[in-house]
């Protein structure tokens, strides 16, 4: 039978598998019949049965434990929602700004507490997330944390984009318990300042952006000030896209905010100076040991800075896992290094289910159980360098596998820019910081600053080395769990036999590549990129792309947000066309993100030859009528503008470029924003190129376009409207949609498909709606009947 560390081990790991196979599940299940499952092995009389019958019911009952928790929790979330008959609606309520506003380029966004409903019959979820808008006109409106507000709002339902290696915006609301999203709306409705509500969790808000609004008023403009409030409230808006690139490719983006190592690094500090003064003084020491009075010091410190940082999820699991150690250490438990790691594993998933999808759960219980394995049960003991050197090295090889599957990128600077960037940043860097929030000693933020500048600078010096990044796809599932295997293997002690194997076991995640389209066919992703157009082509040696969807605000935009991952997965580095159909921005929004990822060596566009979106271009030309090309059996035209369009004056949208895609006998119409004057010119000189099996539809469906001749000569099998959810454009417009039901055209729309993704063959064309495929318990179900106002 297992002992109990063993035991302790494997129920915490049988726990978390239970945990981790509810968030796999498509629809919640119905927990009064399985909770007599989960506590069904506790009631069993054990003497009665055999040591390994009993021991596997014991593990059982701890995934079936997990699975019920895990449930429980997600029905207890799911329960407060927004009814669908309230979304879009103007509704009054009054309550507090729950969190430190994030600035955006046209006003805030914030997490609201909601008291009360003044609205009659509205009912509104007890935490939504908001977001101000201000006009040129308008004075802009100023919400500060902890302030009580009554406020006039317009909500909808949780909705994300739904993408291949996409972010999951509904899963991580749920997290963190946003159960609406929507706007404060200031037309004709006042918003009234009501004071301020003063308990523990408002205070602590109301510091962070007061230190945040010290650090500004300190510093200035000085570059780098976003880094330091980072480090100092875990702000990461405050850090800027190209930062972020920066720290992402050097291998040091997780001590660029409020990370775990930083929590543990300061924790450990004041652990360390109260264990030395504590043991100076004897009455002190006979009252209470001093390695007890430390950890209790140490972990007050940690739950300061943890609270410092927003308590957001990811410090979360730090300081619950340095709760762990300092209960133990209360409890005057001896317990073997694995049995602190599964006791953690289990108070952060009670704490917070849904934390076993998120890539830095695995990472950080990776890197820990890492540092164990190559540095406990050792004979012996090294110099502290070499032991620096071995857990270095130990994070390189070790966090290889789930590195490649989560990001599909590796930093090979990683161990030299961490060597020098982790005692910079969380020896001095944030105990400066941290002391420079304080009035007395604002002067440290200057230090803190040239020392930060000082790592940026070597930071640059690595980025700028050739290969200093590994990029590729996504590796098969299968080989990530040889890959683990071999890493182990190479982290072996030295003597272990065969370590060697580990290096063969680590190479199918490198040279297995993703399947491509045989000859003579194709694979099209529709991108569900919310109100805009992106559509992905790929045949067997080639790959474009039409369009790169909208810029959301700010650095956000669906070409780092959606594009670059999705492309990046099928194992796309380089373009061999960027097709940009028009200047609208919810068309080439995307462009400068995917263009500094993935280069295209031709960009064919109707944009003016000095538009700012071509200056970075290899080379680029108009795209014209009667531009004709093959890939692997798969044929292109453009069917739209006219090669003298630029000379003529048309509109914006009907400069759109038209591109025709054959494969066989399917063909495949990306038609842009064209209105009805370009479908008019199509019905006249290409009435027989129209034809189509597939249509992505003109303009998202607006009412300016898809003219009943248009759709009578396309005759598509399937139109796909590429529109955002409850946008405001109200896409595509009910009469449309009318249009192509008179047709008997097959619809989908991106707000309740998802990305639409399209293998095109010679026999036919099979459509797979990715948010109905990869759907979850929490997925969004849209009622699309209305647009938000």
């Amino acid at each position: 039978m297992l002992g109990y560390p063993a035991r302790m081990v494997s129920f915490s790991i049988f726990f978390a598998l239970g945990v981790w196979f509810l968030q796999q599940q498509t629809t919640l299940p119905s927990l009064p019949f399985l909770w007599p499952l989960a506590v069904l092995p506790l009631l069993i009389p054990y003497h009665a049965i055999p040591r390994v019958l009993r021991s596997t019911l014991i593990l059982l009952g701890a995934a079936a434990l997990g699975f019920c928790y895990a449930a429980w929790v997600a029905q207890s979330r799911l329960a407060d929602s927004l009814p669908d008959a309230w979304q879009g609606k103007n509704i009054t309520l009054t309550g507090v700004v729950a969190e430190l506003p994030r600035l955006h380029d046209k006003g805030q966004r914030f997490a609201f507490e909601v008291e009360s409903v003044q609205t009659p019959d509205a009912h509104v979820p007890k935490r939504i997330q908001l977001a101000t808008y201000t006009n040129e006109n308008e004075t802009p409106l100023a919400l500060h944390a902890g302030e009580r507000w009554q406020l006039t709002v317009r909500l909808k339902q949780i909705h994300g984009t739904s993408n291949p290696n996409g972010f999951d915006f509904e899963v991580w609301a749920l997290e963190r318990n946003l159960r609406a999203s929507g706007y404060v709306y200031r037309k004709d409705s006042p918003n009234v300042l009501l004071g301020q509500r003063t308990t523990p969790a408002y205070f602590i808000e109301q510091m962070r952006e007061s230190i945040r609004t010290h650090f500004q008023k300190t510093l200035g403009d000085a570059p780098y000030t976003g880094i330091l409030i980072a480090l100092a409230i875990g702000d990461q808006a405050s850090i800027s896209a190209d930062e972020w690139k920066l720290f992402t490719d050097t291998g040091v983006n997780h001590l660029m905010s409020i990370s775990g190592l930083h929590i543990t690094m300061l924790s450990g500090l004041f652990f360390a100076l109260t264990f030395w003064l504590w043991r100076r003084n004897v009455a002190l020491t006979l009252r209470f040991p001093a390695r007890k009075a430390a950890a209790i010091v140490g972990l007050f410190a940690a739950l300061a800075y943890t609270l410092l940082s927003g308590f957001e999820i990811p410090a979360q699991r730090t300081l619950y896992m340095l709760a762990t150690f300092a209960a133990m250490l209360l409890l005057s438990r001896n317990i073997a290094l694995s049995q602190l790691l599964a006791a953690a594993l289990l108070v952060v998933l009670i704490a917070d289910p849904w934390a076993i999808l998120a890539p830095g759960f695995w990472l950080s219980f990776g890197a820990v159980a890492l540092i164990f394995y190559v540095t406990a049960n050792r004979l012996g003991r090294s110099h502290w360098l070499m032991e620096y050197g071995r857990v270095q090295w130990a994070m390189t090889i070790g966090l290889i596998p789930p590195l490649l599957v989560m990001f599909q990128q590796l930093s090979l600077v990683s161990p030299i820019a961490n060597a020098f960037a982790i005692p910079l940043v969380s020896f001095v860097v944030v105990p400066l910081t941290l002391l420079g929030a304080l009035p007395p000693f604002e002067w440290m933020l200057y230090l803190a600053h040239e020392v930060m500048a000082l790592c940026i600078w070597l930071l640059h010096a690595l980025d700028t080395l050739p290969l200093a990044v590994w990029t590729q796809h996504t590796p098969p599932v299968w080989s990530i769990g040889l890959g683990i295997l071999g890493a182990l293997l190479i982290l072996a002690p030295r003597g272990f036999p065969l370590r060697w194997i580990g290096i063969v076991l680590m190479l199918p995640m490198f040279i297995l590549t993703p399947p491509k389209p045989a000859s003579g066919s194709a694979h099209l992703v529709v991108f569900d990129v919310g109100q805009g157009l992106s559509v992905s082509i790929q045949t067997q040696n080639h790959a474009m792309l039409y369009d790169t969807g909208p810029d959301y605000s700010g650095d956000a935009d669906s070409g780092n947000r959606i594009l670059v991952p999705a492309l990046r997965a099928r194992g796309i580095s380089r373009l061999d066309k960027l097709m940009l159909s028009h200047d609208d921005i919810d068309h080439v929004g995307g462009t400068s993100s995917v263009m500094a990822v993935i280069p295209a060596d031709v960009v064919v566009t109707s944009l003016a030859g000095d538009h700012a979106l071509l200056r970075d271009a290899k080379r680029f030309e108009r795209c014209a009528d009667g531009q004709q090309w093959d890939w692997d059996g798969v044929h292109f035209e453009v069917l739209h503008p006219a090669v003298d369009a630029a000379a003529v004056k048309l509109r914006d949208n009907d400069q759109s470029c038209v591109l025709r895609i054959s494969v066989g006998e399917q063909h495949i119409l990306l038609t842009g924003d064209i209105e009805q004057a370009a479908e008019e010119r199509l019905l006249q000189l290409h009435k027989d190129k129209l034809l189509t099996t597939l249509l992505v539809a003109p303009h998202h469906g607006s009412k300016s376009s898809s003219s009943e001749n248009f759709i009578a000569a396309a005759s598509p099998e399937y139109v796909i409207f590429t529109a955002g959810y409850r946008s405001r454009f109200n896409h595509p417009a009910p009469e449309v949609v009318q249009r192509y039901t008179d047709s008997n055209t097959q619809q989908l729309r991106s707000d309740e498909a998802g990305a639409v993704i399209i293998n095109a063959s010679a026999s036919g064309i099979q459509l797979e709606r990715f948010r109905e495929t990869h759907r979850h318990y929490w997925t969004h179900s849209p009622a699309v009947t209305n647009a938000m106002p």
